[in-house]
């Protein structure tokens, strides 16, 4: 069996290339960008999403994006009414 596996090896599946292909392309992605355009959008959200529990001011959400070499650090801030 090992010798027909070295005379013939198995081709990759599929599934695995695309994934790694897509990996890719995400890795590209984020060393080309040159600012975050998601950060208004999930504002919006986490302000939707926190207001089903609690009253929040708009203001009292604050959401930063730092870089740190080829790391990216999401800073997410919420302050919450007094009980």
């Amino acid at each position: 069996m090992a010798l027909l596996s070295f005379l013939f090896p198995s081709k990759p599946k599929s599934a695995t290339a695309a994934k790694e292909r897509l990996q890719i392309i995400i890795a590209r992605e984020r060393t080309n960008r040159t600012g975050p355009d998601f950060l208004p959008a999930l504002h919006r959200e986490l302000i939707e999403v926190i207001s089903k529990y609690t009253k929040v001011n708009a203001d009292d959400i604050k959401i930063s994006l730092d870089r740190q070499g080829n790391l990216e650090v999401l800073d997410v801030n919420v302050v919450l009414p007094d009980a």
